[in-house]
């Protein structure tokens, strides 16, 4: 773990190059939040991050995840985001311990959720799989209107993530940013909802993402360093 001063200096870091982004973009800085993603990540370095101001927090395990919220019940002004693939049979502990999901991708998993939580609906991502590669999670563009109408009644549906391929520099990411981008404007105007959440964007990207009408970017390594092994 970097030490609590380092974390609290990184973190400085990546909000500037995240206002410098938003300038670019003409949007104001704080239409963008910062979403650390502390997967594997102790929960000394998340306590480190939320003391340096940080309020909003991503972990991929339900079972980490659950084990760190305990030990840090203290933190009352945190936000716990679900950033990775969510098994059906572990809804019920995820709706207990996350505020939002991000990452759902069909019916089926919009129904455990919302069997686990009818009351208030789960605030939820749709995780697009925009690059349309088999070994990624996420739903083909072209079925994401179906499932918002399957689905709309059960959770909370506030907006659309997604995860591009891997690429040797970070403007290559920018067609895919775009996209999800412009499915959201096409969605919104169909369906009626607002969609106002573009969650997308991580360490190596995360600035041309921004740039694209991010409103949520998922850092990690920028700010607590290399993950534990």
């Amino acid at each position: 773990m970097l030490a609590s001063d380092e974390i609290a200096k990184r973190l400085r870091e990546v909000r500037e190059r995240i206002a410098q982004a938003a300038k670019r973009s003409a949007r104001p800085p704080d239409a963008i939040r910062l979403v650390l993603a502390s997967k594997t990540q102790p929960p000394d370095a998340i306590r480190a991050a939320y003391l340096a101001g940080a309020r909003d927090f991503g972990e991929n395990y339900v079972q980490e995840a659950a084990s760190k919220r305990a030990e840090l019940a203290d933190l009352s002004e945190a936000t716990w985001h679900f950033i990775g693939h969510l098994q059906s049979n572990k809804t019920r502990l995820a709706v207990r311990i996350f505020d939002i999901i991000q990452t759902l991708d069909t019916a089926r998993l919009a129904d455990a959720i919302a069997r686990a939580r009818p009351s208030p609906p789960m605030r939820v991502l749709i995780e697009v799989n925009v690059g349309g590669e088999a070994s990624k999670s996420g739903i083909a563009a072209d079925d994401v209107e179906s499932l918002i109408a399957a689905t709309r009644d059960r959770v909370e549906i506030a907006g659309l993530m997604t995860i591009p391929p891997p690429s040797e520099s970070a403007a290559a990411a920018r067609r895919y940013f775009a996209e999800l981008r412009m499915l959201r404007e096409r969605l919104a105007a169909r369906s009626g909802l607002a969609l106002s959440e573009l969650s997308m964007g991580m360490t190596e990207d995360f600035e041309v993402a921004i740039e694209e009408g991010a409103t949520l970017v998922r850092v990690g390594r920028a700010v607590f360093g290399e993950r534990p092994k």
